[in-house]
C-alpha cells in the first residue's frame, strides 16, 4: 500500500483493529488506552499497538498529537496533500478538530524562509476551549 492512501483494505489485522478503535473514539487515545480496549481481541503487548500506530501514521490514516502523547483518526481525507495541518484541541472536553488553512501554510513557510529553513510539512496544535464548552 502506498503512503497516505486512506485505504483500509490492505491493513493488517492489528492495524485494522487499532484503526477501528480510533475511528469510533470521540477523542484522542493513548497507545495504552487503545491496548486496554483491544485486549479482548488478542492484543496483549504495547509493541503490537505501537507498530500498528506507526504504520497508520505513515499511511496518513492516523495523526499523533505530540502535546497529548496520543493519536486520532484522520477526519480530513486528503490532508496528506496539505503542507500544514492544524489541530484545535479543547482542554475542557478533549475534542480535536483537524483543519487545513492556506494562509497558515503561507505564513509558516515565510517564517521558515526568513530563517533560512525550507519547510516541507508542519503540524500545529492549538490548545484552548471549544465553542460548546464556552457555552456550557
Amino acid at each position: 500500500m502506498s503512503q497516505h492512501t486512506h485505504r483500509t483494505a490492505d491493513l493488517t489485522r492489528n492495524q485494522s483493529l487499532v484503526m477501528g478503535t480510533l475511528a469510533s473514539s470521540n477523542g484522542p487515545m493513548s497507545a495504552y488506552t487503545i491496548l486496554d480496549e483491544l485486549r479482548g481481541e488478542g492484543l496483549r503487548a504495547p509493541l503490537q499497538v505501537y507498530r500498528a500506530l506507526e504504520k497508520l501514521v505513515e499511511f496518513g490514516l492516523v495523526h499523533r498529537l505530540e502535546s497529548l502523547n496520543s493519536f486520532v483518526a484522520c477526519r480530513h481525507p486528503g490532508c496528506d496533500e496539505h503542507q500544514t495541518i492544524a489541530f484545535m484541541i479543547c482542554d475542557e472536553c478533549g475534542q480535536v478538530n483537524e483543519i487545513t488553512d492556506a494562509s497558515l501554510t503561507k505564513r509558516l513557510s515565510l517564517l521558515g524562509k526568513e530563517a533560512g529553513f525550507l519547510l516541507k510539512k508542519s503540524a500545529v496544535e492549538l490548545r484552548g476551549v471549544c465553542g460548546d464548552c464556552q457555552a456550557a
